[in-house]
């Protein structure tokens, strides 16, 4: 195995290194830097990445790295980990979605060194991190006042990429196309598979989606044979392909009664919620379209006309029984204990 140099850090197989990349300074000439934890095993294999926060307010990927990491008997015994828990450092500080100069570090990449801020973030870490791997887990959650059932969302005309995404272990697989911009983007170009975990809301933690989020890593880790096979699990994840999924929108504005939670299972003209005027009046109802499964859903009780308030991902339409299964699967990950050790 080859050296693996990062900034002007030098980590040898079977070394475990916590380093600060520096990235750029704040008016107050304080350096910002980009925290990188870094394992290596001691037999060759593939180099993989973790990443958190590339929004900067999405907070539960940032408590999946801290707590895998930490995770007792956790180690790498084949090929190397980079683990970033906060990319946009910035938004985090500032608990905003956004780098300082609005722009958003998902539609940067592959950026450069000489541009905006958030240009010159994406090209450090797409440079630092990403060009040294072959595959790459970045975790995300919905965005303010909006859940996410805990997915995975990839690129799934590949082989490799479906055989990654199904090693996840979450019930609802999403297949995604690649957007102009993004980190997915900028990896593929790169020729890094990579698989986009969704779960919980942004600044919150969320534990079944954070429980599901380490053992999805640890079970992706294991697939590549970078770590030992673990111990076997009681209950089996059935898991659902979606090929496509579609939001819908609010008919009125006005305060929600919501009829429907994030794994419901439901049918096309199904009324998922009821939009009402502050004296009790009905102004309006939302229908579903199609049948499917909810996969993220607003949480505020208020809304806009036109506003998205259901995430439906669409299946075949003999798969009768997914949100059964759905909450078998959270029943399984919330029986975990991770104080015990490996999963």
């Amino acid at each position: 195995m080859d050296s693996l140099i990062i900034g002007e850090h030098t980590i040898l197989p079977g070394q475990t290194k916590k380093i600060d990349l520096p990235v750029a300074k704040l008016y107050t000439d304080a350096d910002v830097h980009l925290p990188i934890y870094i394992i290596r095993g001691k037999k060759p294999g593939p180099t993989m990445f973790v990443s958190a926060a590339v929004h900067g307010d999405e907070l539960n990927g940032i408590e999946i790295i801290r707590r895998l990491i930490n995770l007792k008997g956790f180690k790498i015994s084949a090929g190397t980990l980079i683990a970033v828990p906060m990319v946009n450092v910035y938004g985090v500080v500032n608990q905003s979605r956004y780098m300082p100069d609005r722009r958003d570090l998902n539609r940067s990449f592959p950026g450069s060194a000489k541009g905006s801020l958030a240009a010159r973030v994406a090209n450090k870490f797409l440079k630092e991190v990403v060009s040294h791997c072959d595959y790459g887990i970045d975790l995300h959650t919905g965005a303010i006042h909006r859940s996410n059932l805990p997915q995975i969302r990839a690129h799934l005309q590949d082989e490799q990429t479906l055989a990654l995404a199904k090693a996840f272990g979450v019930p609802v697989i999403l297949n995604s196309e690649i957007i102009d911009g993004s980190l997915r983007d900028a990896a593929v170009e790169n020729g890094t598979r990579v698989l986009l975990y969704e779960a919980g809301e942004a600044l919150r933690f969320d534990e079944y989606s954070i429980r599901a989020g380490i053992q999805g890593i640890v079970n992706v880790l294991r697939h590549l044979n970078m770590m030992p096979k673990g111990r076997a699990r009681k209950g089996v994840v059935n898991q659902f392909v979606a090929n496509n999924s579609g939001w819908v929108r609010a008919t009125s504005s006005g305060i929600v009664s919501h009829h429907f939670e994030l794994g419901d299972q439901v049918k096309k003209g199904d009324v998922l919620a009821d939009i009402g005027s502050p004296y009790g009046e009905r102004l309006g109802q939302v229908l579903a379209n199609k049948s499917g499964v909810i996969i993220g859903k607003q949480n505020i009780p208020l809304v806009q006309e036109g506003e998205a308030m259901y995430h439906i991902a669409y299946f075949k339409e003999d798969d009768e029984h997914i949100a059964e299964h759905i909450e078998i699967a959270e029943e399984l990950v919330n029986k975990i204990d991770t104080n015990e050790g490996l999963l």
